[in-house]
């Protein structure tokens, strides 16, 4: 069976949480297999959460972690996988305007 890689890009976030990977991307079990977070900030150090919303309940995949001026934080590598079930989605949000680029990489519909 073909694997269905796909990746969903946000910019610009900011202080207002923004899906990441909307519930409307996830329509079976998907797995994200990389979530990069990048400062686009030119002077200021963020702080940043990402969760995963199910059932209007957020669970934390990090929470407050600070990245650099310019720099990134991979948080899914070495070959982790996280599993999304159907109808969940992931948000992110900065503690700053506008400071935020986020890629998301996912293998769409590994199982219905």
């Amino acid at each position: 069976m073909a694997q269905n890689f796909r990746n969903y890009i946000t910019r610009n976030t900011g202080a207002t949480p923004v899906d990441i990977l909307p519930a409307a991307q996830v329509d079976s079990y998907d797995a994200v297999v990389g979530i990069r977070l990048v400062n686009i900030h030119a002077s200021t150090d963020i702080e940043v959460d990402v969760y995963i919303v199910r059932s209007a309940t957020n669970y934390y995949l990090i929470k407050a972690v600070p990245i650099v001026v310019g720099g990134s934080l991979e948080l899914i590598d070495g070959g982790s996988k996280v599993v999304l079930h159907s109808g969940d989605k992931i948000m992110a949000v900065s503690d700053t305007a506008s400071s935020l680029d986020v890629v998301v990489s996912y293998v769409d519909a590994i199982s219905s």
